[in-house]
């Protein structure tokens, strides 16, 4: 069975400059606030892990969809911020994303995987999926990520 590092504690295949305390640090206020920490970033793939808490449940005690929304959306737009292996992380703002509601979940940790798809000059295409620890698939996305010039 691996072993995955707690969360805060990212294991990054690419230099980031500016996340040594990880994006739920001063980088990504929202993500702090939301309790989503960085747990793998390399090219083409990024992972974030969260611990369900009160404060991200709606009125019928599950989890709100803005936040599987915020998962899904950083995790595949991480996913594709390295251009390849040596390359340091840059920046991209989402042009789409579409997400499909699959279940349901109250409590403990979700997983939220990207894996981008296609890769162009300037933009690039990622899907994700959120599941909770048992590994129940609770959310899928497709999105389009336009990189910001340097």
């Amino acid at each position: 069975m691996n072993h995955a590092p707690e969360p805060g504690t990212a294991s990054q295949s690419t230099p980031t400059a500016g996340f040594a305390d990880g994006p739920g640090g001063p980088d990504n206020p929202l993500l702090e606030h939301l309790g989503i920490n960085l747990l793998e970033v390399k090219s083409g793939h990024a992972v974030f892990v969260m611990d369900i808490t009160a404060k991200h449940l709606n009125r019928q005690g599950s989890l709100q969809g803005g936040v599987s929304a915020t998962l899904l959306d950083v995790a595949c737009g991480y996913a594709g911020l390295a251009a390849n292996e040596n390359a340091p992380l840059g920046n991209a703002v989402t042009v789409m994303l579409n997400i499909s509601y699959l279940g349901k979940v109250s409590s403990g940790r979700l997983r939220a995987t990207g894996t981008v798809t296609r890769m162009g000059r300037s933009m690039y295409f990622s899907a994700g999926e959120l599941r909770s620890e048992d590994g129940e698939l609770i959310a899928t996305a497709q999105g389009a990520f336009k990189r910001n010039r340097a």
